[in-house]
């Protein structure tokens, strides 16, 4: 293990206009310099620090020097394969320093690299493989398995290679392609032609609605988001950063270990959250920072007292999704000094920051900067599913306290904001709003609904459309419902996200219409055993739905909708419902009757869900 930092980092100022300052005088010379990628700047801390930690993690480790070349090995292993720029290699790889060095090497050569998602099995999975077309599949060892259950989805085949040994007949990358590469820096001449403006990372997302979708990252914008956090959270050097995120999402991936790699500091990897082990990870590894989501902070909560949760040299805590109910319990238990929170968009340029650390709020933009930075709140019309608009035809700004969606203005020449698209045109120009607050104007919808107080902090209120979040992620309700639909004898599902107590977003409940008549109590309508392994085989864990409710019918709107809001609203009260419900039981792992005694026990939150 690296030795740790000697002296720990000032305490960050509390003045939002310092941190306000940093990010700016950070992010500015991005446009200026439009060929220094992120991988330049990796390599430029490598000659001045080539022996400071960069990623940290039990199974591997990096200095900056071993980064830096680990990541030239992936740059000419992609050169050797004739990787041209724009072509795609898929990485499906948990968390680990390998991850970050392998996609930093492939981008800063002209390939692009698609995050996939490690909890996607089946039709799922080989969806977001078919809409990236790769011409290479990176796959860590373990998860070859998983994969064999997408390749006869896929419409192409792309080159496996894997990282680590296993029962398997690819190609070992790390071992023998890897492995006699030079780790020195490229020439010049070695490189082809890269800006910032070009594409580097495919993210996936659900967005509002539908299947996952392929945001079109570029390299401007993994700067924007690396240099504009590390200026709000004043990383310093000393710093070390705990994360257990997922490295295929924006902020795990890549906000977070850019931000502080790109102030010379620490990114400590751990594969997955472990609420028994995260106090003492964060002192054995001498952490300064961590990252969260709320759902991370409520189990967080739920656990015995650790003897290190409050023996830690943490000084802040960034992250986003911290239920107001949750913020002074979890900084007065944890004696974390600054919670920062923050909101931001995958798709969109849209980021907003609480350095103040309000209770509850998700940002809070500066009177003098808001005529360039502050999204507007336009009301929102929930029976039509889109803003409303006025008699001319125009959308309506909110007033304060009113909640609206936020939407982002578009400027191709606004690194910060720009929208750059998905791989398919139509759901790109599904999220752009038009003629908005003047004729042919164009905005980046968020799909999020937030409102504004008086003094000018966003509170997040909810999402828009057919997702919800559950876990930390993102379910399409269409493609659950279609892993639904696809189980003999169901006719017709609908998905919807339901309340919970205690817990963080919302959880799955499908309602289900059998092809044959219900079969009396106690004889259960469908074979339940079977169904819950065909949604396993199917559905990533937090897309699986917790609640299944048997109708004979499901009521639509005038338009032919399904009326989710309705279901919604009814939850999953067996003293108020008639039809049949079931339970996703975590501890017998099957689905059981939903009576009277064991919905009291989930609404008093007697159970881990």
């Amino acid at each position: 293990m690296n030795s740790a930092p000697t002296a720990a980092p000032a305490t960050p100022k509390a003045s939002a206009a310092h941190s306000w300052l940093r990010a700016l005088e950070l992010t500015a010379p991005i446009a200026r310099n439009p060929t220094r990628l992120l991988s330049t700047l990796i390599e430029e801390l490598a000659e001045r620090s080539p022996d400071a930690p960069a990623l940290l993690s039990d199974r591997e480790s990096f200095t900056y020097r071993e980064l830096a070349a680990r990541a030239s090995q992936y740059a000419r292993w992609a050169l050797a394969q004739g990787l041209a720029k724009g072509e795609v290699v898929g990485l499906l790889m948990t968390n680990r320093p390998e991850y970050f060095a392998a996609w930093l090497g492939i981008t800063s050569v002209g390939g692009v690299v698609a995050l996939l998602n490690t909890n996607l099995v089946g039709p799922s999975l080989a969806h977001c493989i078919n809409i990236v077309a790769p011409k290479h599949l990176i796959v860590a060892s373990e998860f070859i398995d998983p994969l064999s259950t997408a390749l006869p989805g896929l419409i192409a085949s792309p080159i496996l290679w894997t990282d680590g040994l296993g029962p398997h007949q690819h190609p070992d990358l790390q071992r023998i392609d890897l492995a006699h590469l030079s780790g020195t820096p490229l020439a010049a001449d070695e490189r082809p032609p890269l800006t910032i403006h070009d594409r580097a990372l495919y993210i996936f997302t659900s967005g509002t609605t539908g299947l996952p979708k392929a945001a079109s990252i570029s390299h401007a914008r993994i700067l924007q988001w690396s240099l504009w956090s590390a200026g709000m959270m004043n990383a310093q050097p000393a710093d070390r950063i705990y994360n257990c995120l997922p490295m295929y999402h924006s902020i795990g991936g890549v906000s977070v270990p850019g931000a502080v790699l790109a102030a010379g500091g620490s990114v400590v990897l751990r594969e997955k959250f472990s609420a028994s082990h995260f106090w003492t990870d964060i002192a054995r590894w001498d952490c300064t920072l961590f990252q969260y989501i709320g759902e991370l902070c409520r189990y967080l909560l739920h656990a015995p007292p650790s003897p290190q949760e409050t023996t830690h040299r943490i000084r802040m805590a960034c992250g986003n999704g911290l239920a107001p109910e949750l913020w002074d319990a979890f900084k007065d238990r944890f004696q974390v000094p600054h919670i920062l929170e923050f909101y931001a968009a995958t798709e969109g340029g849209v980021s907003l920051f609480n350095v103040q650390g309000k209770r509850g709020a998700i940002g809070h933009i500066p009177a003098y900067l808001a005529h360039r930075f502050s999204p507007p709140l336009v009301l929102f019309d929930v029976e039509r599913g889109e803003p409303a608009r006025d008699p001319q035809g125009l959308c309506i700004r909110c007033a304060p306290g009113q909640i609206g969606e936020a939407i982002v203005q578009q400027d191709p020449t606004n690194i910060a904001s720009r929208f750059e698209g998905y791989t398919d045109p139509r759901a790109t120009d599904a999220k752009l709003l038009r003629n908005v607050f003047a004729p042919g104007d164009a905005w980046f919808r968020t799909g999020d609904l937030m409102r504004k107080d008086a003094q000018g902090f966003f509170y997040f209120v909810d999402r828009i459309g057919d997702t919800f979040r559950w876990k930390g992620e993102n379910v399409a309700t269409s493609e659950v419902a279609e892993a639904i639909c696809a189980f003999p004898g169901i006719a017709h599902a609908t998905v919807y996200g339901v309340a919970i107590p205690a817990t963080e977003g919302r959880a799955g409940m499908a309602v289900l219409v059998l092809a044959q008549p219900l079969a009396q109590p106690p004889a259960p309508p469908l074979d339940l055993v079977a169904f819950r392994a065909h949604l396993i085989a199917r559905l990533p864990a937090y897309a699986r739905p917790l609640f299944l409710r048997i109708s004979a019918a499901i009521e639509v709107t005038g338009t032919f909708k399904y009326s989710r809001t309705d279901l919604a609203r009814q939850g999953y009260d067996p003293a108020s419902i008639p039809d049949v419900l079931y339970f996703d039981d975590p501890a017998s792992r099957q689905f059981i009757p939903l009576d009277a005694a064991l919905y009291n026990r989930i609404q008093a939150g007697q159970l881990r869900l």
